[in-house]
């Protein structure tokens, strides 16, 4: 498994619900959360084969900015 890690501009529990169907139509993302507590709105995604360039565009099709942070 691996884990991705993303800065994104999703601020608030409404946004979190409004990118969730998104999230969970992705069939290789074994499970997903944010941390708004973090200053970059983490997204966190555990994945067996994910590219992270599929998921910064799914994001920005929804109308937020998402970067995937590397180590």
């Amino acid at each position: 498994m691996n884990i991705l890690v993303f800065k994104t501009s999703v601020t608030a529990a409404e946004q979190i619900i409004q990118v969730s169907p998104l999230l969970d139509s992705v069939p290789t993302i074994k499970h997903w959360n944010f941390d708004l507590d973090d200053c970059d709105n983490i997204l966190r995604i555990v994945s067996n084969n994910l590219d992270p360039e599929a998921i910064e565009a799914l994001l920005q099709t929804a109308g937020y900015q998402c970067q995937e942070l590397l180590d």
